[in-house]
């Protein structure tokens, strides 16, 4: 085949996705992990097993994706031939070297997701700056952009407490999105957003700057041991709200849980049940405590002290503007989108994959005051 085919072109510019496959290493440690479950032993002790399970099914998932690769580049090879042949088939070609392209591209992002939690389940919870009902409107809008992320995903997503705002929006959300490597591609996410937009509530139909924040800390599991002392928490109930009917709750089912040294909130008012919702607070708050924990390893690493890509949250990371003119901007990374609808309707892998490619590199270009959107 001419080694100018659109093939071995696409080949050459992501090898490195393949290399991050190594089928028959990948087929031997799934059978000596398949010996090890084959052990009735093994089945004794929780924990082992849960880790050997989620063990073969990354093992299981990278098999999959080789073998996604090695059948869409054979589709392409089949229609180069037609094509050369004389064929029309030039559309259905085109059209499968961009989905072989965006597929590796999303490959190489899962190869930059090597950070202990990164494979973890996300708790994402958004929170309106000040402004009153236009950052909370702002933040049901994120809240919403990153509802449907996960959906384009086929992740799983749980609403753990929801607060509506006093005219529109949302005065806080937090929901977990589950899935692998959630939490290593939502990471980047936290800090402030900010929206520029015709305010749809000003009769006046002047232009208004709004701030939401967000912030994504990976969902503990028993694996990685956090130790809460009873002595350090504190535990309130109280009735949950809702939007009235079959929501509103007559007991005090709502839990918010507070962890005393570090001033860490809680809550969780979804189930029925107020012993469910402790124990789901209580996983909350393990995970917050957790990323609490490496951030101030971040804090004290010179490294990151010197990054440009310290996450902090009151930073703000990224603006969308509706008006005057429309665009999404990191201000991290400076990756643009232009279809800022597209981005708010779930599709910031744009943003996702800018964030670990300057991660990778070990920084990123400040923006400049002056660089920035108005």
């Amino acid at each position: 085949m001419n080694s100018n085919s659109p093939t071995h072109q696409f080949a050459r510019k992501s090898a490195s996705c393949w290399s991050i496959f190594d089928p028959a290493k990948l087929r031997g440690d799934l059978a000596n992990l398949e010996s090890k479950l084959s052990d009735p032993s093994v089945w004794s002790n929780a924990a082992q097993s849960q880790t050997l399970l989620r063990e073969r099914k990354r093992l299981e998932g990278q098999l999959a994706m080789e073998e996604e690769l090695v059948r869409r580049s054979g589709d392409i090879d089949a229609y180069w031939e037609l094509a050369r042949e004389g064929e029309a088939v030039e559309a259905e070609l085109q059209r499968e070297i961009q989905a072989l392209g965006e597929y590796a591209a999303g490959l190489e992002s899962r190869t930059m997701l090597s950070g202990e939690a990164d494979a973890l389940n996300a708790i994402v919870t958004v929170h309106p700056g000040a402004g009153g009902t236009e950052s909370q409107d702002w933040a049901e809008m994120l809240m919403r952009m990153y509802l449907r992320w996960a959906e384009r995903h086929g992740f799983s997503t749980e609403m753990n407490d929801y607060q509506d705002g006093e005219e529109a929006g949302i005065k806080s959300a937090t929901f977990t999105v589950a899935g692998d490597y959630a939490f290593g591609q939502l990471s980047g996410e936290t800090g402030v957003h900010r929206l520029v937009r015709i305010s749809p509530f000003d009769q006046a139909k002047r232009r208004h700057t709004s701030f939401a924040s967000v912030f994504v800390s990976p969902e503990i599991d028993d694996s990685i041991q956090i130790e809460i002392k009873p002595d350090e928490i504190r535990v309130d109930t109280y009735r949950s709200g809702g939007k009235g009917g079959q929501h509103v709750n007559t007991t005090d089912s709502a839990v918010r849980i507070t962890h005393l040294p570090t001033n860490i909130v809680v809550q969780c008012q979804n189930e029925r049940s107020q012993h469910k919702n402790r124990d789901k607070a209580m996983k909350m708050l393990r995970s917050r405590l957790y990323e609490y924990e490496l951030e101030k390893k971040r804090q004290v690493s010179k490294k990151l002290e010197d990054s440009k890509l310290d996450i902090n949250f009151g930073s703000q990371i990224r603006s969308y503007v509706l008006q005057p003119y429309r665009m999404a901007k990191d201000l991290r990374t400076r990756v643009e989108v232009g279809d800022v609808d597209r981005v708010l309707d779930g599709d910031i892998d744009p943003f996702i994959r800018g964030y670990l490619l300057a991660r990778r590199r070990g920084g990123a270009a400040a923006v400049e005051p002056s660089e920035d959107i108005e």
